[in-house]
């Protein structure tokens, strides 16, 4: 039995693989800004209401959102789909979308505290969330000659994540898999004075139960207790969509070093704040309060 689901699962994975090609060859073949336009109409038409992402949506939203208007609510299971498109059309444009982070002014309190972390070559951990374009701070600060490096968390579909990770590495290299020789390899290079974007917001088995939304969300303490560990710095940082296609680039003051779970509370706290400030940016589809409605 087990070896017919494993066949199924191969199988439907390579079928949604192939559409997902297609429709990325077919976006390829458009101009920058209307390949991200194209993909956000795919996801939002076709994509969201076979993946259930408007059910998805619209029940972390009554979570930790219960007193958002329903007009609202209804905006959201459009517009956060068409975030999600826009994202992937902007992972797989490589030197495109490159070219427009790189343009973009970096912002906010943390910008000399990076710039002079470059210059010292001190370690330096970027944390960011599923908001806005999640690489476009890395993007833009190897197109500044920093030395940045990327973890990332390898797709179930085999098929696709194939292909993903060639296109995130056009965006720049090293990437590092999450695993053991992933982060073996991670960590010599942050020790060599390596900067290393994070993702956080991802459930976590054996993550810490932190609040996040007025929830308890499992969060992973690697980032900070890798801060502690190698006196890197520790620096929330986000890519936020303009409406007029740009990027702020957004680089917060250094989270002061305390205890692993202090600190990644604080970037808890920091990617909170963003979400509420750009709510249809933020990857509502996720599951993200696992221990609370077990989604």
């Amino acid at each position: 039995m087990s070896i017919i689901k494993s066949r199924s699962k191969i199988a439907s994975d390579w079928l949604v693989d192939r559409t997902i090609r297609a429709a990325l060859w077919s976006m390829l073949r458009l101009p920058f800004d209307a390949r991200r336009g194209l993909m956000a109409f795919l996801m939002t038409r076709i994509v969201a209401p076979l993946g259930g992402f408007r059910t998805r949506i619209r029940e972390n939203l009554a979570l930790v959102c219960p007193d958002l208007p329903e007009a609202e609510v209804r905006r959201m299971e459009i517009a956060v789909p068409q975030s999600i498109g826009r994202t992937l059309a902007e992972l797989y444009s490589g030197s495109e979308f490159v070219a427009r982070v790189a343009r973009e002014p970096l912002q906010g309190a943390g910008v000399a505290a990076l710039e002079q972390a470059h210059r010292d070559g001190r370690p330096v951990l970027l944390v960011t969330g599923h908001l806005g374009n999640y690489d476009a701070i890395r993007g833009g600060l190897i197109a500044r000659g920093y030395r940045v490096g990327g973890l990332y968390r390898p797709m179930d579909n085999a098929f696709f994540n194939s292909h993903y990770v060639a296109a995130i590495s056009r965006i720049g290299t090293p990437l590092f898999p999450r695993g053991r020789k992933g982060l073996a390899d991670m960590v010599r290079f942050l020790r060599g004075g390596g900067m290393v974007g994070v993702v956080l917001d991802q459930a976590m088995g054996d993550g810490a139960p932190l609040r996040f939304f007025g929830h308890e969300a499992l969060t992973s303490l690697s980032p900070a207790e890798m801060a502690l560990r190698y006196d890197a710095l520790i620096v929330p940082t986000y890519g936020l969509r303009r409406p007029d296609g740009g990027f702020d680039m957004v680089i917060e003051a250094p989270i002061p070093h305390s205890t692993a779970p202090e600190m990644t509370q604080a970037l808890n706290d920091s990617l909170e704040a963003q979400v509420r400030a750009h709510m249809d940016q933020w990857l509502w589809t996720h599951r993200r309060w696992k221990m609370t409605n077990r989604v």
